[in-house]
């Protein structure tokens, strides 16, 4: 081989090498989701409304968990009920870190959901878990923040009606902040390992 092209081959070796640096310095730190990994995200940044209980709740006041929020209404026959009884599995799950997770429900119907029907919808789930009712207005606002849709479907009577609405878990850190989604069906399993891994980055 010529001195001139074991020149080249060292020359092109080094910016490979270079330019892996560079790539590996550029790719973002942090656990490898299952979920849809949303680190950085520029909405849902925080989530103002009165829980079942009156007190006005913001993601702040559950610093130090991992926060799951999900969007939904009582008289949901299946995806609600389902997500819940998912997210309290994953609490179980979490052995002696459960404490330290956090389950936030939103209702999109907050004309039949009241406090009292929301605090009694969560005790059959977990008595931890909060349930966030706002206005009307309030509901839109934070609807749009955090991108979900809902719309209200008319029934055969007036107080029959059912809801659509989206169907996903927002999760964020012990921080505050917006980490992961996980779509309806993901499992229970899915979401443990992630808030898991949320859990395990903070210590």
């Amino acid at each position: 081989m010529s001195k001139r092209v074991t020149l080249k081959k060292i020359a092109a070796g080094a910016l490979w090498v270079g330019a892996a640096g560079i790539f590996s310095a550029c790719t973002p730190k942090g656990p490898k989701f299952q979920g849809v990994d949303l680190t950085g995200a520029e909405y849902a940044r925080d989530l103002q409304l009165p829980d079942h209980n009156g007190q006005n709740r913001s993601l702040k006041d559950f610093a130090g968990k991992v926060v799951v929020v999900f969007f939904g209404y009582t008289q949901c026959p299946d995806v609600c009920p389902t997500s819940m009884s998912e997210l309290a599995e994953v609490k179980r799950a979490l052995g002696a870190d459960g404490d330290k997770l956090q389950g936030i429900f939103v209702t999109v119907d907050p004309e039949r959901d009241t406090p009292e029907m929301l605090k009694a919808y969560m005790a059959s789930f977990d008595p931890g878990f909060l349930a966030l009712r706002g206005s009307p207005e309030q509901l839109a606002a934070v609807a749009k923040d955090f991108k979900i849709y809902y719309k209200r479907v008319d029934g055969q009577t007036p107080t029959s009606y059912t809801m659509d609405h989206s169907a996903g878990s927002y999760v964020y850190d012990t921080a505050g902040r917006l980490r992961v989604y996980h779509r309806y069906g993901s499992g229970a399993q899915s979401l443990a390992a992630d808030v898991r891994a949320l859990l395990d980055e903070a210590r």
